[in-house]
């Protein structure tokens, strides 16, 4: 068994391979030349912590890799895929047989397609190394321009504001965070970014990058330049299928795979980040997901059906994301509905509800501080993979325990 990515599905998936109960070889291959490690510190904790404590957390160390037998090749790039031979081959000219192949290559930062790039001064964050070169560059006083207001593009927003930068967000879209969170979420994390002092702008595009005199410029739709010591791109993903489209697999929107997460090649699976899927929970329709349980629930899946497990992968989409001293988590994909039902608890906290026109619901969305919103978004998750349709009234009700509704739901 070969697993291409150490990220978070390459790792898990490995360490799921032995504990399903094949005992031949497994080679994880990774192209970072470090030990597997969490990525959502990246935005986050990495940027914001004490220098004793900035660098992310490991997925396990290597005695963890050892004891599971599992062969960590670091620093490795996989450049082709021989499938007569069944051949992974790396860019030393090394060759690893498989007898199931994993693509675990998860996705690269979005490029920005901004005149005068080469002027310097753009970052991404999307690896360990990136993370640490920001770190070093949100001092105080530090001018931070922001381009992208989505999940990634908000973080380091919170992040830089949280260590006295000069914070500028630039969003092409009317709000913040596109189609990925309801409105009124959006709305109360635009006010506690611009509360915290962060100038976000969004209806507005980039229109060059400029250096004068030595000074970073950023020049906007209108004419307006604004002074930069780094300019930060949040503006989205991009699946790495190079590597599939070089060995001939199909894809769409990322390496395309089935229900079981098989490609077109029914040796090799693909999962996480990279790969687009049909969800049952949506009538088949084929989504891509860049998060972090995904990512560990697809791992998972696809080490058990490349033993032949032959499961379809059917869990609830979740994400979440901590900005300032709110926590947003959700549960299923708010795009996919027509109604919407709040519930306001007592605490004053909103949990907003999405249901379908069959009153099937959809997703469910809430922001607090804390963990204030976690056990109910958790049981909506339940009760969206349920397929449940409550009430709308009984929804919308805080004496209405959702685990009532739960025990309603068919199982």
């Amino acid at each position: 068994m070969v697993v291409v990515g150490a990220g978070e599905c390459g790792t898990r998936a490995a360490f799921e391979l032995r504990e399903a109960g094949w005992t031949g070889p497994i080679t994880l291959v990774g192209a970072e030349n470090v030990l597997p490690y969490e990525r959502p510190p990246l935005s986050k904790s990495v940027l914001t912590g004490p220098d004793d404590a900035c660098e992310p957390t490991a997925l396990c160390e290597g005695r963890a890799l050892r004891d599971a037998g599992i062969e960590f090749v670091a620093g490795a790039a996989v450049t082709g895929i021989d499938r007569d031979a069944h051949h992974a081959v790396l860019s030393d000219g090394r060759r690893i047989g498989y007898q199931r192949l994993l693509l675990a290559t998860g996705a690269a930062a979005r490029r920005l397609p901004l005149a005068g790039i080469d002027a310097g001064g753009v970052r991404y964050l999307r690896s360990r190394a990136d993370a640490l070169v920001l770190r070093d560059r949100l001092r105080p006083g530090a001018r931070i321009r922001v381009i992208g207001a989505g999940f990634i593009g908000l973080e380091l927003a919170a992040a830089a504001a949280a260590r006295g930068c000069a914070v500028t967000v630039i969003e092409a879209a009317p709000r913040p965070m596109s189609r990925a969170v309801p409105t009124a979420i959006a709305t109360a994390l635009a006010d506690r970014h611009r509360q915290a002092g962060v100038d976000l702008r969004c209806g507005l595009t980039v229109e060059r990058l400029t250096r004068r005199d030595g000074v970073l410029l950023l020049e906007l739709a209108g004419g307006e330049l604004l002074e930069c010591d780094t300019v930060v791109a949040g503006v989205g993903a991009v699946p790495e299928t190079a590597l599939a489209e070089k060995a001939g697999l199909a894809v769409e929107n990322g390496v395309r795979v089935d229900a079981r997460l098989a490609t077109s090649d029914p040796d090799i699976f693909a999962a996480g980040d990279c790969c687009s899927f049909p969800h049952p929970l949506y009538g088949g329709r084929r989504i891509r997901l860049e998060a972090w349980r995904n990512a560990q629930d697809q791992g998972r899946a696809a080490a058990r059906n490349m033993l032949g497990d032959d499961q379809p992968f059917a869990a609830v989409p979740w994400f979440w994301s901590d900005q300032f001293d709110l926590t947003l988590q959700i549960a299923g994909l708010p795009d996919t509905a027509g109604q919407e039902v709040v519930r306001e608890r007592p605490d004053g906290v909103r949990i907003r509800f999405g249901l379908g026109t069959d009153g099937r619901l959809l997703y469910a969305a809430a922001i607090a501080t804390g963990n204030a919103v976690a056990k109910d978004i958790r049981l909506a998750e339940m009760l969206i993979a349920r397929r449940a349709a409550p009430a709308t009234a009984a929804l919308a009700d805080p004496a209405t325990p959702l685990k009532a509704l739960l025990r309603q739901a068919p199982s």
